[in-house]
C-alpha cells in the first residue's frame, strides 16, 4: 500500500504533470501510453507500425537499445504507477531517486550517478529523458509528491 498520501503538494504537482504533458506518454490511468519510443540516432524502418511508436522519440539514451545482443532501438514508455518505491531510475539504473531523475544536474559530463555508476565508476551524465528538468525547484518538488502518489 502506497504510504504517499495526496495533499496540497501533490495536487500541485498534478497540475504541474498536465501543464507539461507528461500525460501523452505516460496516460492516464496507467501512466503509460504502452507505446515504443526510438533512441537517439534509431530510425524505425519502413513499414514499422507507427501506431505503436512515438513519432520522433524522446532523446532517450540509445546505449542499452543499440549496443547489447538485446537492442531493438526502442525503448516502451514505462508506467509511472509504483514509481515511488521503484528504483533505481532509468534504463540503466543511474539515477537512484525521483529527485535525482529532475536534477537538471544530471546532464552534466561531470555528474556523478547516485545509481548504477558503471563499471569504472567516473562521472557521466545521465541522458535522456530531458521532460521536467527545466522547471522550478517548487514546481519539481510539487511533481515528485505527485509521482509518489501514484
Amino acid at each position: 500500500m502506497n504510504p504517499n498520501r495526496a495533499d496540497a503538494a501533490s495536487r500541485r504537482g498534478k497540475a504541474v504533470f498536465a501543464t507539461q504533458a507528461c500525460g501523452n506518454c505516460h496516460t492516464p490511468p496507467l501512466y503509460t501510453n504502452n507505446k515504443l519510443s526510438p533512441v537517439e540516432g534509431f530510425d524505425p524502418p519502413a513499414g514499422e507500425v507507427a501506431a505503436d511508436v512515438i513519432p520522433g522519440g524522446v532523446g532517450t539514451d540509445p546505449r542499452y537499445a543499440m549496443e547489447t545482443h538485446k537492442g531493438t532501438g526502442y525503448y516502451k514508455v514505462p508506467s509511472l504507477k509504483g514509481v515511488w518505491y521503484r528504483g533505481p531510475l532509468g534504463h540503466d539504473g543511474a539515477a537512484a531517486s525521483l529527485d535525482e531523475w529532475f536534477d537538471p544536474a544530471r546532464t552534466g559530463s561531470e555528474y556523478v550517478p547516485q545509481g548504477f555508476r558503471g563499471f569504472d565508476g567516473k562521472a557521466r551524465s545521465i541522458a535522456g529523458h530531458r521532460f521536467g528538468l527545466q522547471l522550478t525547484e517548487g514546481e519539481r518538488r510539487d511533481l515528485i509528491a505527485f509521482l509518489r502518489t501514484l
